[in-house]
């Protein structure tokens, strides 16, 4: 990603001096957003001073030998900026600061590099990430810092440092220490995994700390309701109205596979109706960027006309009334207790349900599904079809039969 620099002169009035009344003038690096400031060691009289140009005013000898200066300090410090790229060194505003300054070039560090790619990422919300994506990243960092804390007293780390040792203490830190299930670990890892190899490709390490360190992920099953299940849930009365609105909105997600934040922003403007005269659902999904194209069965249609006619929906264009995933997630535990359904309810168990139960047992094809759930690649995709017991029993019942004449 192309990496821009500004550089701006400002009069700091702040630190005007009482008795000449003159105020120093500094230049400010601004790289990404992140500011470096500088004194030039000159001082004027605000009244010289023209803030849209940041130069001295008139023709005078101290006027054109300061603005020669501050053309000078600013050639200076676009060819630092230049000979950073050229190295395919990490350009932040701070380190051009300090190689202007003369100082010691700093060393290339792990928290440094961290922070630089998720300021990047960020950046890129809505262009190629998820802001989900980018948490995880920044939850990721979190707990690195808590590890270098812990286990090194330290804030940061070379890069050069890390090695094998420094990634499997990570793994132990992050599954005994805070107590992290085994793949959510692996996924932190992973992350920081990522930047090790950013670190590479700017050659500020010439080894790989990862290089005997495995990143396994344990097979879960995937926990999904069954048919009696979604039954039980859909045809229970509720009294208090936010748990009826919660209950709707997981049916209609296990009848369409869409997950939280997809139905979060679902709107009339993703109802399309296609080639077949029927209605479908078309989003770009919030978490990969994939097309999603979803045919709405009867039950999905049946939801969508009851709210059709909402405040909601008339104020914003949304479908549905949608709370945070963590208050949907703790009603949907209210709903399971009481429809006496005995798994732990979490809203994407929809998504699982209609992959399983209402979709790949019913004897959809796996290209279908993973087409309706925009899935990236058909590996995905199969996970779900390896939980599909229902679908396994039936055929193999009827292959008895067939084999038994």
């Amino acid at each position: 990603m192309k990496v821009n620099m500004s550089v701006l002169n400002w009069l700091n009035k702040a630190r005007m001096h009482q008795n000449t009344g003159k105020a120093p003038i500094y230049v400010r690096v601004t790289v990404q957003g992140k500011r470096a400031e500088l004194s030039t060691g000159k001082s004027i009289l605000p009244e010289q001073w023209i803030v849209n140009a940041g130069r001295m005013k008139g023709s005078s000898e101290e006027a054109r030998t300061i603005n020669h200066f501050l053309d000078t300090v600013s050639v200076r410090l676009h060819k630092i900026f230049e000979d950073i790229n050229e190295e395919g060194g990490l350009v932040t505003s701070d380190e051009i600061k300090q190689r202007y300054l003369g100082h010691q070039k700093k060393t290339n560090s792990l928290i440094m590099l961290f922070e630089q790619h998720n300021d990047l990422m960020k950046g890129q919300i809505g262009r190629g990430f998820s802001e989900g994506t980018w948490m995880r990243y920044v939850i990721t960092m979190k707990h690195l810092k808590d590890y270098l804390k812990t286990a090194y007293k330290a804030e940061d780390i070379a890069i050069e440092k890390l090695n094998y040792g420094f990634i499997s203490g990570l793994e132990y830190y992050l599954k005994v220490k805070k107590s992290i299930g085994h793949n959510t670990a692996m996924k932190y890892l992973k992350n920081v995994k990522k930047i090790v190899l950013l670190a590479r490709k700017y050659q500020w390490i010439d080894h790989d700390p990862f290089i005997n360190f495995k990143v396994t992920q344990m097979e879960v099953n995937k926990d999904y309701l069954t048919m009696d299940e979604i039954t039980a849930i859909r045809e229970k009365e509720f009294s208090i109205d936010r748990l009826a609105h919660v209950r709707d909105v997981f049916i209609f997600c296990c009848f369409t596979g869409l997950s939280y934040s997809d139905v979060l922003n679902l709107t009339t403007k993703d109802i399309h109706v296609g080639l077949d005269g029927e209605n479908w659902i078309v989003i770009n999904r919030k978490k990969t960027g994939v097309q999603s194209n979803i045919p709405l069965l009867p039950e999905a249609m049946k939801l969508i006309d009851r709210y059709k006619n909402s405040l909601l929906s008339e104020v914003n264009g949304k479908l549905f009334p949608v709370a945070s995933n963590q208050k949907m997630n703790a009603y949907l535990k209210e709903i399971g207790d009481v429809c006496g359904i005995n798994k732990k309810m979490t809203f994407h168990m929809a998504r699982h349900t209609f992959a399983t139960t209402i979709t790949l047992s019913n004897g959809v094809s796996m290209e279908t599904v993973g087409s309706m759930l925009g899935h990236k690649n058909l590996k995905t995709t199969q996970i779900y079809a390896k939980v599909v017991q229902d679908k396994v029993s039936r055929e193999m019942k009827q292959l008895k039969a067939i084999l038994n004449g």
